[in-house]
This record gives C-alpha cells, structure tokens and sequence, in this order.
C-alpha cells in the first residue's frame, strides 16, 4: 500500500506540527536544565578541562564536541544550564530531522506523530540530551546523514555526496562510531541500486572529504602512540568486560523505551518487507551494519546503536500510519499515541527534574533498580545520576587541606587523583578556592603531565595509602570527604599529603599511565 503525495498545504501543516514536537522536547530539557538537573556530571568537569587545552586530538575522543563547548564557554560561560542548553538544542534538531525524513517517505500527520514522538520519549535521546558531551551532537549527525541520503536516492543530485561527505568527516572527528555509518553506507552502495553512484566519482569524493577532514585525530594517534587505540582495548577488556551479546539485544529495548518496541520493530519491516521500503533500503542499513558490527564486538554498550534509530522509527511510523488506516484496525491509532505517552513514565529515570529522595521512591516504586555498564558497585542512585553529585564538596575539602599548609610548602605543591573525575572537579571547582595546579594519570590528564617542576608536596584525592608509600616518605591522611549520593568508590575519600617524594615525579610519570 502506497501514499500520493502530500499537498503543498499538508506539507506545510505536517512541518509544522513537525516543529512542534522539536520544541516539545526542547522546552522538556529545559524545564530539566532551570528547575532540576543537580549537579555537574563526572564528564562534564573532564570536557570542560579539555575544551581549556585545545588540540586535534584527546586519548578518549577526537575533539570536534571539545572545540565546540570551548567557543560555546567564551561566549556562553560554564553554568549547568549554559552547558546543557546545547545538547538539548541538538536534541530537538534531532526530533526535527526526524520528522523529515518521516515526511520524504511520504507519511502524513499521523506518521510524523508516532515517529516524532518514539523519538522525544526514547530514554537513551533523553539521557544523551540532559547532559553535555560528544553523543548528544552524534545521534544528530547520523540522522541528519540518513536525511540526505534519502533525498539522495530520491533527487539524484549528485552535489549531496559532497554534503555528506563533510557531515560524515565533522562526525567522525566527534566520534569515531561513525566510522559505522560510513560502513553502512558502503554496503549500502554494494548492494542496493544506489551500486550506480560508484561508476561515479560522487561517492569517491564524498570518502575523501571525510577522511581528509578526519586525518587530524589519525595524525594525532600517530604521534601519540596510538593512545585511542589503547583506550579503546583498555575499556573493552577491562570496564565492560561483563558485557555480552545478551545484554547488548535486550538493552536496545530498553533504552529506546520499552514502549516504541512496535515503531521501530515495524521500522525494520518497512525497509526490507515492504515495496515501498525497499527503495530507501539504504537507510534500514544504516541500523543493520551498525547493528552486526556491535554484535562481533561483543562487549559493546546498548545505547552505542542509539543513533541508528531514527530512520526505524520514520519507517515505523509510515508502516503503522498505513497499517491502521484499514479496518478493523483504525481503532488502535489512538491506542498506540496513548501508549507512546506512557513511556513519559520512564523520563524521571534521565531526566534530572525530581528531588532526589522523591526519584528514589519513584524508582522503587517502578521497580527500577539502580543500574551502571561498568561493573562498579551501586548505593541508592544508578550510576548516571550518581555521577552528578558531590564533585563541590571534593574541591572544597582539598583546599581546606591545601590551606592549612605553611606558605612555603604551598609554593611547591600540586593536586593529584587517578581518575578525570576527581581531577576535574579539583581544576573546575579549585578556581573559586584558589588551589594549586591538578595532574592525574588517567586519560588526558597524565598527557597533561608530568608538572613542570618536582613538587615537594602532593595532596592527593582518594586511593589508598599503599598506593602511594613507594612514591613518598612521608603521608598523611590529613582529612576524608562524604558525600552521600555519589558512587560508592567516589565516597568516604581520604585526602593524603604527601611529602619527601622517593624521586622526581617526571621520573615516575610513565608508570602511572592509566588509559581507560
């Protein structure tokens, strides 16, 4: 069953009722970001840090997102809701774009309402849009690549190869995943009808827009010793060693919302069961390639397929639109919006707006137990929120450490912890305390290091004391901070001074290295 096209008229009505649903989840972000939100999240502090020392590269992502929030920071500052406001704005481009390429296969107003909304009430969208990082700008960008490939296959204009090849080049120097789509869209020309384009130089030219636009972060690996590489191995044997297949399939219902199951199961048919699906196949690749490609890894996240969602729950969307235009099934059009609202039910689970104690009851009460991907162990929040509290509280009992020292032990002093989180809420929250210089052997911080000079004295966040007896004479636990909310590994921290180091700290450095 095909549609005629929509009239001018209609067009403009869809797109605005399109427009729509983009603010809905704008405006739902920042109702978050004024009146929710809590703190700043472990990443944030770390992003920020990078975006303060720009370069073509970092050891855990190339560095397109950084060298955005460092412009974003002049202008903007570095508020929660300033750093959040992006994110949420990429996120409602999203939902748009969606929309779209909803509306080029020819689905009408209710298409647009079951797709557009599948997309706002996807639980990975609301988490990835709730706080700043390179994954907000990703989900953007594949959807806006199965954009034009659509118009691709639909004008034949050549000159869209150049577009996508830019846009796929600005992806991969956000996130390297992308280098999946362009997997994808390699199949794609091998075994669709779109194999026509490769008697062409379009495509080929498209390929070296992106790799040229990439090779910075290559030539960066390169002189690096491959960090990224390393960090990739590192996580993959180590963090989310207790992965599987299993729980990288289920989790895809999971964290796309139990409830848009049916949109983007009847995605999948639409592009390869339908006649009219069949020629935008192209597009359900871009979920299937992916898709295979996490399932030989092994280890991999559930939400690293969330990207690819978009053109299922377009193509969903169409297919339901069709489907329950026929009798007997019309009455279950109203059926199915109701339940996609009901995913709203899940929103408080990325959705920072409840006071805490009250999440903790909603959760309970769901029977949303506190969940993490990295085999770390629980207290009363999941990880994601969790990592939103108690980074303040870490600076503030540092400098009342570092201030209790004599003047001249302050001169030749530095802060020192073993993972980006610490060490960000030191450097970030440190400005207002007016604390010393922070290092750290995780990630880029140990790049950032060693310091300059020998430190005579090192205040240390965290770990334990035979951690550090090897490297230092003289240690002593000088305070310890709680905070309630956090992980369990980031509470109760002792703080160490440190003092009479065995040997200079750039002679020790490389045996620090902690890549993860």
């Amino acid at each position: 069953m095909t549609q005629e096209p929509v009239s001018d008229a209609e067009r403009r009505s869809i797109i605005l009722l399109i427009a729509g649903f983009a603010l809905l989840k704008l405006v739902i972000h920042l109702v978050t970001n004024i009146w929710g939100g809590y703190g700043y999240f472990r990443d944030e502090l770390y992003y920020i840090a990078c975006s303060n020392r720009p370069d073509a590269g970092y050891v855990d992502q190339p560095p397109f997102s950084l060298w955005v929030l460092a412009v974003w920071r002049f202008f903007m500052g570095d508020s929660v809701f300033s750093l959040r406001l992006l994110p949420a704005l990429a996120g409602a481009a999203t939902v748009f774009i969606t929309g779209l390429i909803t509306l080029e296969l020819r689905g009408g107003h209710y298409a647009v309402v079951i797709a557009c909304l599948s997309s706002v009430v996807s639980i990975i969208y609301l988490a990835m849009n709730t706080f700043y990082s390179m994954n907000a700008f990703d989900i953007l960008i594949w959807a806006f690549v199965a954009y034009l490939m659509l118009r691709l296959i639909q004008t034949g204009n050549a000159k869209l190869w150049l577009v996508i090849g830019v846009v796929l080049g600005i992806g991969m120097m956000n996130k390297i995943s992308v280098l999946w789509l362009g997997a994808a869209i390699g199949v794609a020309l091998l075994i669709t009808p779109q194999r026509e384009w490769l008697k062409t130089r379009w495509p080929y030219l498209a390929a070296l827009i992106a790799v040229l636009l990439f090779l910075p972060y290559v030539i960066w690996n390169v002189t690096h010793d491959f960090a990224h590489l390393e960090f990739i191995r590192n996580a993959s044997t180590q963090k989310y060693s207790g992965l599987s297949v299993a729980s990288f399939l289920t989790g895809q219902v999971l964290v796309q919302n139990p409830v848009t199951i049916i949109v983007w199961i009847t995605g999948i048919v639409y592009y390869f069961a339908t006649g009219a699906g069949r020629q935008y196949r192209s597009l359900g690749l871009m979920w299937v390639i992916p898709l295979l490609i996490l399932l030989i890894n092994g280890t991999s996240k559930p939400e690293y397929l969330s990207p690819a969602y978009a053109v299922l729950f377009a193509g969903g969307g169409v297919l339901l639109e069709q489907f329950l235009a026929r009798k007997p099934w019309t009455f279950l059009r109203p059926v199915l919006v109701f339940t996609l609202v009901l995913g709203f039910a899940f929103a408080p689970m990325v959705l920072p707006i409840l006071q805490v104690e009250t999440y903790i009851r909603y959760a309970d009460a769901l029977g949303v137990k506190p969940s993490t991907a990295e085999s770390k162990e629980l207290a009363e929040l999941p990880q994601f929120y969790a990592d939103m509290f108690g980074w303040e509280e870490k600076a503030a009992a540092v400098a009342k450490v570092y201030n209790s020292l004599p003047a001249e032990e302050k001169d030749s002093c530095i802060l020192y912890a073993v993972n980006y989180g610490r060490c960000g809420a030191m450097e970030f929250f440190g400005k207002r305390y007016g604390l010393p210089p922070v290092y750290g052997s995780h990630n880029n911080y140990w790049l950032w290091g060693p310091p300059p000079f020998s430190p005579s004295v090192v205040i240390i966040l965290g770990g334990r004391i035979e951690w550090y007896e090897e490297a230092f004479s003289s240690i002593t636990v000088a305070d310890s901070v709680t905070t309630r909310y956090a992980m369990p590994y980031e509470n109760n921290l002792k703080i160490f001074v440190c003092r009479e180091p065995t040997q200079p700290v750039s002679e020790r450095w490389p045996r620090v290295k902690h890549y993860e």
